[in-house]
């Protein structure tokens, strides 16, 4: 690869890590092609864009990025493939899901949302991360909860009396 290759392959790197929220690291060396293409199959239909880069170029393009990705490029040995997503906890339900097979892909790091996350034992916690959209759900199920309750305490209490008619 040519000096002006690289340089073209680093602006296209910070170009993806542009404004996202949601970056995975994972080794999947050793994956063998079927599983692998199903693991490319699973992030597509997720939303998450699945890419094996260099190390040397990754860590510049982190480096190149208005972003503080802090200590990420520490992980950065080894084959590195990055996953980018929407959601904080998509990749590492992928991950996870994959590991019940194996003991592949190995998470090595993430930058969600300003935090940065290092290492394979962080798995199963960003995997219990809620989406902002599950987030939401929560919310309006207990806002809902009380209301539900009250509306159903004075229907009960209005039968009992024999207001309802039915």
């Amino acid at each position: 690869m040519t000096r002006e290759e690289k340089a073209i392959a680093i602006q296209d790197l910070t170009a993806q890590l542009e404004g996202v929220n949601v970056v995975y690291l994972a080794d999947i060396s050793g994956l063998d092609a079927d599983t692998t293409s199903n693991l490319r199959r699973a992030c597509f239909k997720a939303g998450i864009k699945l890419e094996v880069v260099k190390n040397t170029l990754l860590e510049k393009a982190l480096e190149a990025s208005a972003t503080d990705y802090g200590d990420l490029s520490s992980v950065l040995k080894g084959n590195t493939s990055m996953m980018i997503a929407e959601t904080a906890n998509g990749p590492a339900k992928i991950i996870k899901e994959f590991r019940k097979k194996g003991d592949k892909p190995v998470f090595k790091g993430a930058f969600i949302n300003q935090e940065i996350y290092i290492g394979d034992n962080l798995l199963d916690s960003l995997v219990a991360i809620k989406s902002k959209e599950e987030v939401i759900g929560e919310i309006i199920g207990l806002l809902q909860s009380p209301a539900k309750r009250i509306l159903s305490a004075l229907l009960n209490n209005a039968e009992t009396k024999g207001e309802v008619a039915e």
